[in-house]
């Protein structure tokens, strides 16, 4: 976990980065032109700076959100600059339409005032442009939708109010609008009382909530332990059964959920109630985010491991690849999540992430080649870890298979880096492969060798291979093939039934050796690829016999003088 998410805060930090230009560009430019002097006389007129609303209404959620914050605070006045009303109703009834407006909203909204952050607005089905709908507020047998509507202002420029029709149902709602039968049973001081817009009575319950919905939390995944167990039992998956590595995010799932739904019976304001779902919702975050991280590590972890039991080193390796690489998604994904759930317009990060990746895609394409040549590598299983291949001319051992490069250890005991990128496009000839070896010699024989000497080795040599019990028989080819050159040259061919290489070397000396017994036993022998024959004349002959009597004749004087001294001692 901890390399996964270092690599996600390192590529946020990077896109962040990419963003800062654009962002300061405007003000970067400024500067720039009080210093360089005009090349014309002519004045032009100065730009009109766009107008900005001090009050945040330039978005739906940021209305809202502000007259409830204003009239929370007690500043109904504030409040009413919320309200689409004509300048003389806003003076006289303003602040009583704010603070009745204010007491519904508390008591009988429903919906997400947080949701629309986009200055145009989200578009909605049967809701005409320049409107926006937050929810509904009932009460007995009224019911109202709660409407913005964007309108422009000389000063602010486009901002949204709430709706004027809207407005118009407010009053018949605030009378259908009754105080809590609970308050009236409780002490005064936990009702009059207030911390944060919320009465003293309503914290007590949230703080009463939290052991209670930890309790059942807990007693709902004990319960729902006990069938997972006789599941997991009767279909011998006892590792299904060990869902301790889930429990603790589970645990905080569902203990969020249920304290959500007793929350609900409070019936908190609707700012308080709007922060505390808000931070509940990233608890929900946080839990699901846990959960899939883990469900996913042990997901790939089992699959890894049946691979590597089945002996495929590949999918093994490709396996603890995609863990990283969905860990890594899946905390990327709980982190924009969470910003979104605070609020954050997500459209412009997302639109920094598609640069910020672009920007690295353009800067690490040698990378990026090697990243998907490995994934393709270890794809296909053309190779794997401890095999013998030829990459090219140079052969030996794979001792590992990484993100970006396969590193082999040749014949000459040196290590050899290859990148992922060439090996995905290179001829590879994979050794260890092999279901048999191909045995091939030529047996040059003395070009003195009679037909019927010839014969007698051909036949031998091939009743030798096709009774040797390593010798696929079906194969054996021994056949005569030259006869010019010096030499007399019979091929010999057949395929060794085995896959290790020192046995198939055991087996070729064995083969050999044999061999050269059956040239010896036919009376023949093998040619010397340097020698020059020639063929004896008689004067040659004659002078050989006479050379070897005088050899002979002083090899007897030698011997009859070592005689003589030795009886004479």
């Amino acid at each position: 976990m901890p390399s996964s998410v270092k690599a996600a805060l390192i590529f946020i930090l990077s896109v962040s980065t990419l963003c800062l230009p654009s962002c300061s560009n405007s003000s970067a430019q400024s500067p720039l032109t009080q210093v360089l002097p005009s090349s014309t006389t002519t004045t032009t007129p100065p730009t009109t700076a766009t107008p900005t609303d001090p009050l945040n209404r330039t978005t739906p959620s940021g209305s809202a959100l502000g007259f409830l914050q204003a009239a929370q605070s007690g500043d109904y006045s504030i409040a009413a600059q919320y309200l689409q009303l004509s300048a003389s109703r806003r003076q006289t009834e303003g602040e009583e339409l704010a603070t009745q407006l204010k007491a519904v909203m508390d008591a009988a909204f429903t919906g997400r005032v947080g949701a629309f952050t986009q200055p145009e607005g989200i578009p909605q089905e049967g809701v005409p442009l320049g409107r926006q709908k937050l929810g509904t507020m009932s009460s007995g047998d009224v019911e109202v939708d709660l409407d913005l509507v964007r309108v422009s202002d000389p000063s602010a420029g486009k901002i949204w109010l709430i709706s004027s029709d809207t407005l118009a149902k407010v009053p018949e709602l605030y009378d259908q609008v009754e105080a809590r039968q609970v308050e009236h049973r409780l002490p005064s001081v936990l009702v009059k009382h207030q911390i944060g817009g919320m009465p003293l009575w309503e914290w007590l319950g949230l703080l009463v909530a939290l052991p209670l919905a930890a309790g059942i939390a807990w007693l709902a995944l004990a319960l729902l332990g006990v069938p997972l167990r006789w599941w997991a039992r009767r279909h011998g998956q006892m590792d299904v059964a060990n869902w301790r590595a889930v429990s603790a995010p589970a645990w905080l799932l569902v203990a969020t959920l249920v304290h959500q739904v007793l929350a609900r019976y409070l019936g908190m304001p609707l700012l308080p109630r709007h922060y505390y779902f808000q931070f509940t919702s990233i608890a929900l975050i946080i839990g699901a985010t846990w959960i899939t991280w883990r469900v996913v590590r042990w997901l790939l972890r089992r699959v890894r491991n049946r691979a590597l039991a089945r002996g495929h080193m590949g999918t093994g390796s490709l396996m603890l690849l995609g863990e990283r690489i969905l860990k890594a998604v899946i905390f990327l994904a709980g982190v924009f999540a969470v910003f979104g759930s605070l609020g954050f317009n997500m459209s412009t990060a997302l639109a920094g992430v598609g640069i910020g990746g672009l920007a690295i895609g353009f800067g690490a394409q040698k990378t990026i080649e090697n990243l998907f040549g490995g994934v393709s590598v270890l794809g296909d299983e053309v190779i794997r870890v401890g095999d013998v291949c030829r990459f090219g001319d140079r052969t030996g051992t794979v001792e590992d298979i990484g993100l970006r490069s396969t590193r082999v250890r040749t014949d000459e005991r040196t290590l050899l880096a290859i990148p992922n990128g060439t090996v995905a496009t290179i001829n590879v000839e994979n050794l260890s492969r092999r279901d048999k070896i191909l045995f091939k010699t030529n047996l040059a024989l003395h070009p003195e060798t009679k037909a019927d000497h010839l014969r007698v080795v051909l036949t031998e040599v091939r009743r030798l291979l096709e009774n040797h019990p390593k010798v696929e028989s079906a194969t054996v080819r021994v056949r005569l093939i030259d006869i010019s050159g010096g030499q007399h040259t019979a091929e010999s061919l057949c395929y060794i039934m085995t896959r290790d290489f020192n046995e198939f070397a055991a087996v070729r000396e064995e083969l050999l050796l044999q061999m050269m017994d059956i040239v010896e036993a036919a009376g023949s022998s093998l040619a010397h690829p340097q020698a020059l024959y020639l063929t004896p004349s008689a004067d040659m002959k004659s002078k050989a016999e006479k050379t070897d009597t005088e050899i002979t004749k002083e090899k007897l004087a030698v011997r009859a003088t070592a005689g003589r001294e030795d009886r004479n001692e």
